[in-house]
């Protein structure tokens, strides 16, 4: 029963990274003309995508330094909210989405707490 709590909660959090990921590259994109705005959306992208090889193997430490990465999420979901009333809806969803990647990370590390292979990837380590 444990092993597939912890694959639902690993799945909920790699779908909430997903949701993240379309929201901050449709923000980003929309609110810079075309060059600028490619790089603006890979660079937003990058704290997102380095955690992501942990999470596919359901390392434990991984989601607790990944809960770091949502800093920047929130504060630019938090500061287009208020500063940009072009890109309010898509910043609201970044928040939204930013929020919602935490807490399932959270879950998942209250979720594995009592699992001793929950650290470990595929081969042990």
């Amino acid at each position: 029963m444990t092993e597939r709590r912890l694959r639902r909660a690993r799945a909920v959090a790699l779908a909430t990274a997903a949701v993240l990921a379309v929201c901050v590259a449709s923000a980003s994109l929309r609110s810079a003309p075309w060059p600028a705005s490619l790089g603006w959306t890979i660079a937003l992208l990058l704290p997102l995508m380095a955690p992501i090889p942990g999470i596919v193997r359901g390392i434990r430490r991984t989601y607790a330094w990944a809960t770091l990465c949502v800093a920047p999420y929130f504060i630019y979901g938090i500061t287009e909210v208020i500063a940009n009333p072009a890109v309010r809806g898509a910043a609201a969803a970044i928040l939204f989405a930013s929020f919602a990647w935490f807490v399932t990370l959270v879950a998942y590390l209250r979720l594995s707490r009592g699992d001793p292979t929950a650290g470990q990837d595929s081969t042990g380590a």
